[in-house]
């Protein structure tokens, strides 16, 4: 494998081009594709080539352009080169979706609805055809479809490029006026970009707060701007994103479009200070994510001390924890206090039996009994845990909490002891939180780059879903969790389409789902054990279940309460 730009074949010279010099570098981004799956550029190292066309339902002129794109992937995929369609037109998905079937379609349509990878990748037209280079980031080819694109191809695929070759194209021109913007036209950085920062970035990235920097300034967002603008367009940040199309979750990061078209104009247009006296940025307050946040709790639990020594693996550690409790108990809410957060790499909580023997929670790939799992942490997780109305959890009089850790090093001997604060309620709620684990088993290949697995469980009692959560590792690529009903219809209740194991919610459904007895629930996903994942350890390794980071799970998890409560 490889080149890394392209010189064109000769009977170009005879056309309307131009020749760069040099590789146009393009930079990362991902975009999600009409069904959810998640696109990004710099993970399509696997292929020689990634072959994008602009598509757009409303131009006429584009059902011929396709297929002879079709042909075009039809001759080329077979070698190792990647065919994608890309709509920056801001037309509605249903439309999108059905065009697709219509024009049997079998090939992902990139969802651009914010227009900023048109924006980045000079796209202007439905029917422009660009030819990518996953490995160097860069544009090889901009044109129209015909004999000069397959010779770039060639040219691509033999790794002999060494120029950006760009042609004019025919084709409907996109309305790009939302993106196009510079100078007197940029967004202002006081009135426009700040209340989105404060939005959606600030609360984390401060002084004190989880972000690796602060957002505390002007000079802060400048000096950081390049870095904002790729872990927006790569969709890293803001975390928790959720595909939007499905379903609706309290909790999950939801950026529209105008948001990021805001502060990536900005950006484009380097950043401007504008007119302000008082940045907005410079005052913010935020609540000490050391201190109780409902109040005090109803009872506060403290693990034992735990001493981390600066380097080395660390097992999971299973602590079981006596309550004095004489009667049941019933929690509404819960937070967790990190003695360290900066090697506490989640805790687990659960309620079990006084002679029960506590595995771990995840100790097994195998889905038994229902839980009672009281709340866990997870990097990012800062807000107390209310669960929803007349609902809670159970302790029976006499149970115990068991909690499992994970702990990981970071070069500096440190000591941890979280503090577990609980709410109660007065008198007991309509109806017994639970969770279910549902599980996948696997051995991933090396070098597998979309290793996919799944698992399902039938419930054979009504049931009202009120939380979803995704659980793997580093090489976890994405989570689908969908129901199939008695009746035989489907419907896909939460799709985490870019899966990061550093970001592991219980997604809270904004509106609960019933399902009625004789439901079988689905988990379906994929691991990335390719070289391309630059979260994964070793991609020569075979992987298989295994509690540590650099082994894998695959456990979706369903918290509900039963119908007939």
């Amino acid at each position: 494998m490889k080149f890394i730009n392209s010189v064109f074949a000769l009977s170009l010279i005879v056309c309307s081009s131009t020749v760069s010099a040099a590789p146009e570098r393009a930079g990362d981004f991902a975009l999600l594709d009409q069904v959810g799956d998640f696109h990004q550029f710099s993970r399509y190292g696997h292929s020689e080539a990634l072959v994008l066309m602009s598509q757009s339902v409303s131009c006429a002129s584009s059902a011929e352009t396709l297929e002879s794109f079709k042909a075009l992937k039809t001759e080329w995929e077979s070698k190792n080169v990647a065919f994608l369609l890309i709509n920056s037109a801001n037309e509605d998905l249903g439309a999108i979706r059905q065009a697709a079937q219509t024009q049997k379609l079998d090939l992902p349509i990139l969802l651009d609805s914010s227009q900023l990878v048109a924006k980045t990748l000079k796209i202007t037209k439905a029917g422009e055809v660009l030819v990518l280079d996953p490995q160097t980031l860069s544009v090889l080819f901009r044109g129209p479809i015909g004999t000069d694109l397959s010779n770039q191809i060639q040219s691509a695929a033999n790794g002999v490029a060494t120029e950006t070759v760009e042609l004019d194209s025919n084709g409907c021109s996109l309305d790009l006026s939302s993106v196009a913007v510079a100078g007197s036209d940029a967004p202002d950085y006081a009135n426009d970009v700040a209340p989105v920062i404060i939005e959606n970035c600030a609360s984390c990235h401060r002084e004190g707060g989880i972000g690796p920097f602060a957002m505390d300034s002007h000079l802060m967002l400048q000096g950081w701007s390049p870095m904002i603008r790729e872990v927006l367009l790569t969709k890293r940040m803001p975390p928790m994103q959720v595909d939007s199309s499905i379903g609706h979750f309290s909790n999950a990061a939801y950026i529209s479009d105008e948001a990021l078209q805001t502060v990536v104009n900005w950006i484009d247009a380097g950043a401007p200070r504008g007119s302000f006296q008082v940045d907005p940025l410079s005052n913010l307050a935020y609540p000490d994510v050391k201190s109780w946040q409902l109040g005090e709790p109803d009872f506060i639990v403290q693990s034992p001390q735990q001493e981390i020594p600066a380097t080395g693996v660390l097992e999971y550690i299973n602590v079981d924890l006596e309550l004095p409790f004489t009667e049941d108990k019933w929690v509404k809410a819960v937070q967790f206090i990190p003695g360290d957060e900066t090697v506490l790499h989640h805790l687990l909580t659960y309620v079990t039996a006084p002679d029960e023997a506590f595995n771990g929670g995840e100790a097994s790939p195998a889905s038994t009994e229902a839980t009672r799992f009281l709340e866990g942490y997870a990097p990012g997780k800062v807000e107390a845990m209310v669960f929803p109305e007349d609902t809670g959890v159970l302790i029976p009089a006499g149970h115990k909490l068991s909690m499992q850790f994970h702990f990981t090093t970071n070069g500096r001997a440190t000591s941890d002891q979280t503090t577990l604060g609980m709410y109660f309620y007065d008198e007991p709620p309509a109806h017994e939180n639970l969770t279910r684990t549902v599980a996948g088993m696997f051995v991933i290949p090396p070098h597998a780059y979309n290793h996919e697995v799944r698992g399902s469980y039938l419930f054979k009692e009504a049931v009202v879903v009120n939380g979803l959560r995704a659980h793997m590792h580093f090489r976890g690529k994405d989570m689908k969790f969908s129901v199939e009903y008695p009746d035989g219809t489907r419907e896909d209740l939460l799709n985490v389409p870019n899966y990061s194991y550093a970001w592991q919610p219980t997604y809270q459904l904004s509106e609960h789902k019933f399902l009625p007895a004789g439901t079988r629930v689905h988990v379906t996903g994929a691991f990335d054990n390719s070289e391309f994942n630059p979260a994964n350890p070793d991609p020569d390794k075979e992987v298989r279940f295994g509690l540590q980071s650099w082994e894998e799970m695959f456990m979706g998890y369903w918290t509900y309460y039963e119908a007939g409560d």
